[in-house]
């Protein structure tokens, strides 16, 4: 699928710190854990699969990376309790955060995916009018690590996920996607 904001196939990524793999109790980190994490999830985003291909499409975002996204945020709904999460801050899959936004439909709907990938979208643009010399998959990246810490957080390319939750964040999100667009994200 063709993604205006650039191919997620062609970032750059260091994949999962040690402490983001840990969640699933893993041995390994970087890539490697990245993808055994998005794979862990797989049998619940299925479930998710059109919706988020039919998002995807609607706002010409990678599938993939909405994938990835759910993957981090919630673990495709396994750590969701009513679908919050975040100590109660964090709604739906893609963990819209309440203090920042209106929330919009039920926690796994269309219209919360929706919200979710406009909102990385805003926070896209976000990077590139603020580094208007990035390449556009750097821009993407840094849209994604904003997405989780904000945009004034993304200072430098190379350290962009420090201030990240596990300071990884986008570098586990884009390996995650690689590995979802693989299973037809």
């Amino acid at each position: 699928m063709a993604c205006i904001y650039g191919d997620i196939l062609k970032i750059d990524t260091t994949g999962a710190s040690e402490m983001t793999a840990k969640q699933d109790k893993l041995t390994a980190k970087g890539v490697e854990a990245s993808q055994k994490l998005a794979e862990n999830d797989l049998a619940r985003m299925e479930k998710y699969k059109s919706l988020i291909i039919k998002v995807g499409k609607a706002k010409q975002m990678e599938p993939a990376v909405i994938a990835a996204i759910i993957s981090r945020e919630s673990r495709a709904g396994a750590v969701l309790k009513d679908g919050w999460g975040d100590k109660g801050n964090g709604f739906g899959l893609m963990q819209v955060d309440k203090r920042h936004h209106s929330l919009k439909g039920t926690w796994d709907s269309e219209e919360h995916f929706t919200q979710g990938t406009e909102i990385l979208i805003n926070s896209i643009k976000q990077i590139k009018a603020n580094f208007p010399k990035w390449t556009k998959e750097q821009c993407f990246k840094g849209g994604i690590s904003a997405y989780n810490a904000g945009v004034g957080n993304v200072r430098t390319y190379q350290n962009m996920d420090v201030g990240t939750t596990g300071n990884d964040y986008a570098n586990d999100v884009v390996a995650r996607a690689k590995w979802y667009n693989g299973k037809g994200y």
